[in-house]
């Protein structure tokens, strides 16, 4: 934070023998501080013009409430014509080597976190896919079982019908009474066929 101002060629003239300020009178304390003030080099406020003359904002308050008591007809803005406010420069502290390293370890540490993320994510990704093809085939092979499995149903159906129907010519002579001892076996036989297949079948969903 700024506390003091580099001094310009101004108030440096009016502050010395033969100044603007000569005839103020100022009181001697001031008058020493501005000239301490004035007459000490800083290093660290080097500008264009050399070392900085820095002076205290407290020492201009002072300057500028005694001009105001004295009804003085000089400014303090015209004494401080060339002046610039200092402001220091910020000497950054050396990093701590521990904290440093601490800080790598983290960043490593959570790069790794982050890797295993994304990898896990593609792995159930790839997972899920092949889950979903294998369950996709199971499906196709459960159809496919089903379909023999109705085939099968309607000929074994169909040829009970047909063998009864043809056997019953030497027990039976007239067609009404032949096709009703044929259909009696054929869902005799159909029932039985349908009785195997649905407990296949339960058997083949419940595996899915």
């Amino acid at each position: 934070m700024a506390s003091c101002l580099v001094a310009g060629d101004r108030l440096v003239r009016a502050l010395g023998s033969g100044g603007e300020l000569e005839p103020e009178q100022l009181p001697r304390k001031l008058r020493a501080e501005l000239e301490a003030a004035l007459g000490k080099k800083h290093k660290g406020g080097d500008g264009p013009s050399g070392p900085a003359r820095l002076v205290s904002f407290r020492l201009i308050r002072d300057l500028h409430q005694y001009l105001r008591e004295k009804d003085s007809t000089l400014y303090l803005h015209e004494l401080l014509e060339g002046s610039e406010i200092y402001i220091p420069e910020v000497v950054k502290p050396p990093r701590n080597p521990e904290l440093v390293a601490r800080l790598e370890k983290i960043k490593i540490h959570l790069a790794n976190e982050e890797y295993k993320r994304i990898t896990r994510n593609v792995t159930c990704q790839d997972s899920r896919h092949g889950g979903i093809l294998g369950d996709l085939g199971k499906q196709v092979r459960s159809v496919k079982a089903l379909i023999i499995t109705i085939f099968n149903f309607i000929v074994t159906v169909a040829a009970a019908f047909v063998c009864t129907y043809l056997g019953s010519q030497y027990v039976f002579t007239e067609m009404a009474s032949r096709v009703l001892a044929a259909l009696i076996v054929a869902s005799v036989v159909g029932l039985a066929e349908l009785y195997v297949m649905v407990r296949a079948m339960e058997g083949e969903f419940g595996e899915i």
